[in-house]
């Protein structure tokens, strides 16, 4: 008797939401580990020079946080994951473990659906007044925020206690 290969649990095609994107072929179960991160590991300063996104008309996201130190670079020595799209109404999430990136689903997903996580890419304080710009969201979701990157942390008011006028 002959162990039958189990079907993939994904396929790259073209994406609604930007150029190619990973698909369930499959239904995958909530807490599915499906994919890991990978590319060529890189200092956080040569993910930097390689990517000036100052200088593209769109920037780049194919660089994923380890650490401090370390960056995956993704457009070199990677895989499909790669190819895993933003949403701000994510199926999907990313999990350091180790020192690695992978990418577990958060819910249970349909066969034929689009798999993304939610990029939540990182904000400096010195950000350009623009910035959201150079990183749109084209997800649709009603829940969209318009941008991948984290959502702004709101700024907590002080309140005033309010004097009783006699």
């Amino acid at each position: 008797m002959t162990k039958k290969k189990a079907e993939p649990l994904f396929k790259l095609r073209k994406s609604r939401i930007s150029g190619r994107g990973v698909f369930a072929a499959r239904k995958i179960r909530k807490g599915t580990r499906i994919i890991e991160y990978q590319g060529e590991r890189i200092s956080t300063a040569e993910g930097d020079s390689r990517y000036d996104d100052d200088q593209g008309e769109q920037a780049h996201v194919l660089l994923f946080t380890v650490d401090k130190k370390t960056v995956i670079d993704g457009g070199v020595n990677s895989n499909e994951a790669r190819y895993i799209n933003h949403s701000c109404d994510p199926n999907c999430e990313a999990i350091e473990e180790n020192k690695r990136i992978f990418i577990e689903a958060i819910r249970t997903i349909q066969a034929g659906e689009e798999l993304c996580y939610d990029y939540s890419l990182h904000r400096v304080e010195d950000d350009e007044g623009d910035i959201e710009k150079r990183y749109p969201c084209r997800c649709g979701s009603a829940h969209c925020r318009g941008t991948l990157l984290e959502p702004k942390k709101s700024k907590k008011r002080k309140r005033k206690s309010a004097k009783k006028k006699s």
